[in-house]
């Protein structure tokens, strides 16, 4: 056998291969419009506690929707339709 070479036509597998560094592409994340987006969990639980707060008259559930409210506020992606969700919660 010829030495630097495999066997099975190693010469086509090599300009193949993607573990060439000049082969290689960025990562590009797919863009997702703002109706695709997760949903906002801790937003959720704010409004539910807080309404659990107030109707309830639990301090506890009050501290935990102010708690996760600021948790929603600063994981915010889209900043016009949280800022909405996140003054309701405080409310």
């Amino acid at each position: 056998m010829k030495e630097g070479t495999s066997s099975g036509g190693g010469g086509a597998v090599a300009t193949n291969d993607p573990r060439q560094p000049s082969a290689a592409k960025p990562y590009a994340p797919p863009k997702l419009s703002a109706q695709d987006l997760p949903i906002d969990y801790a937003g959720f639980l704010a409004v539910v506690f807080g309404v659990f707060g107030v109707m309830l008259r639990y301090k506890a559930c009050s501290w935990i929707a102010i708690i996760f409210c600021a948790q929603s506020l600063a994981n915010m992606k889209n900043f016009e339709n949280d800022l909405k969700q996140v003054s309701m919660a405080f409310m």
